[in-house]
């Protein structure tokens, strides 16, 4: 069980999962750059998504809108108007705070949670968290234009260009995944909150009535993707917004929460939007944004529900789920236990003698050929009791091991599995069958299944 994120961000600067941002001239706050293995695991997430919402399915498409639009959409979406947080600052130590992170006593007393000075508090005042930019060579009014803090606006105004292109009958969705920026006044938890993030959202769309039973759909179906990839179910929760709460799009909102080292944390929303979306548009451009129902034989204003997720955040709460620290003998283990779809590397091939040029090769060769089963390295940089134990850390669920045994009696190799760190011999000319199995069903399956060939001690 992961206690701290500090162990976490320790074993991604470590392993190649994540950096700081521009490290070398001291960072930036609450940027971050992903390595070679933290995009690995950050592009499976993002395709196991994909597929879960567009792929799988005959009632939603994609969309990829442009980042910078029209500053009249932050307009009609209320983001210029209403995307605000209350701030306070400290007169004292210059601390900068979001007013819902301080206690109501210190807020009372105007006491630093920082510094701990009393009276030393201003009074709260709103901050707008949208980034502003200008297009084009003059910096004034006219050409300020706003990155984008949601993808969903996009969706919002494509919306007749979809639906007449695809002739998608009502309830569809239109899924989108893409960077957001949002300016936040205290961003922290490591990648929990940043100003740049990726999301992953779709707007579905529904008839008028039928909005709370899609709602409620939504909410189990996204839950159940979690649960399928792994995810402790004892660690998640639905939270239901209370109405002092919702924003005012909202007629409803689910929260999805994981209980983190920091509490429990919302990893993804599912709201109900209304209608609100289309008719600001709507109102605001002038243009028709509906939908003409053929049994009605008139055009109607769908509501729609919107399951909203970070990519980010759901790269910490698969991290953080998958962390396991266990004793070994004399010595403690990490393994990252990640689900096999979302593991970065899922094979990775370990010669047990780097000097031997008929080991290499073969290693090297098997290596390219299980790379048609999923993504496979090879590695000789270290002794094999070294070698399985970065495999573990970094999540690889199995490794494949060629020994001086196989070529030069058995032509067999050694499969390692992860979690239970069991193992197998299996015959070479076997092994695209056995690991394609591995693959879709998992060890406990295929070794149910397979020959019983020569079993390895852990």
């Amino acid at each position: 069980m992961l206690k701290s994120f500090d162990v976490l961000q320790s074993l991604c600067k470590r392993r190649g999962f994540i950096f700081q941002s521009s490290e070398i001239y001291g960072g930036l706050a609450s940027c971050w750059d992903y390595g070679p293995l933290g995009v690995e695991l950050k592009n499976n997430i993002k395709k196991l998504w994909w597929k879960s919402m567009v792929h799988n399915r005959q009632d939603i498409v994609g969309l990829d809108s442009s980042i910078l639009m029209n500053p009249q959409v932050w307009i009609a979406s209320g983001h210029v108007e209403n995307f605000n947080d209350p701030m306070v600052d400290c007169k004292s130590c210059k601390a900068r705070f979001r007013q819902d992170e301080l206690p109501a006593e210190k807020l009372k007393e105007k006491t630093c949670i920082k510094c701990g000075n009393k009276g030393t508090l201003t009074e709260p005042r709103q901050f707008n968290l949208m980034f502003r930019t200008f297009m084009g060579p003059v910096e004034d009014e006219g050409a300020r234009v706003y990155l984008r803090p949601e993808t969903a606006q996009g969706i919002f105004v494509n919306f007749v260009n979809v639906q007449t292109t695809t002739r998608k009958k009502l309830p569809f969705g239109i899924a989108q995944m893409g960077k957001s920026f949002r300016n936040e006044i205290t961003p922290k938890n490591f990648i929990f909150r940043t100003r740049e993030f990726e999301q992953m959202e779709m707007e579905f769309f529904v008839m008028p009535g039928d909005d709370e039973k899609w709602h409620k759909y939504w909410v189990d179906e996204r839950f159940n993707w979690y649960t399928k990839l792994g995810i402790n179910k004892n660690k998640l929760r639905i939270r239901p917004h209370g109405k002092d709460e919702l924003s005012h799009y909202s007629k409803a909102t689910s929260d999805i929460e994981y209980e983190f080292p920091i509490g429990w944390s919302e990893i993804e929303g599912i709201a109900n939007r209304t209608d609100f979306d289309l008719k600001q548009h709507a109102k605001h451009s002038k243009q028709e944004l509906s939908y003409f129902d053929p049994e009605q034989n008139k055009h109607i204003t769908p509501y729609v529900i919107e399951p909203a997720a970070g990519v980010d955040r759901l790269f910490l709460t698969f991290m953080t789920d998958s962390y396991t620290e266990e004793k070994v003998k004399d010595e403690t283990r990490v393994a990252l236990k990640l689900h096999y779809e979302l593991a970065p590397i899922k094979f990775a091939v370990l010669p047990l003698l780097k000097k031997r040029n008929d080991i290499v090769e073969l290693a090297t060769k098997l290596r390219n050929e299980l790379n048609s089963i999923g993504y496979s390295v090879y590695d000789d940089t270290a002794s094999i009791g070294k070698l399985y134990r970065r495999q573990d850390e970094i999540g690889t669920p199995y490794c494949v091991t060629v020994d001086v045994q196989t070529v030069e009696e058995d032509k067999k190799v050694t499969i390692r599995e992860r979690d239970t760190m069991e193992q197998i011999r299996v015959p070479t000319d076997q092994l695209l069958s056995v690991t394609h199995d591995l693959a879709t069903k998992g060890w406990t399956e295929t070794t149910k299944t397979i020959p019983k060939w020569t079993n390895q001690s852990t």
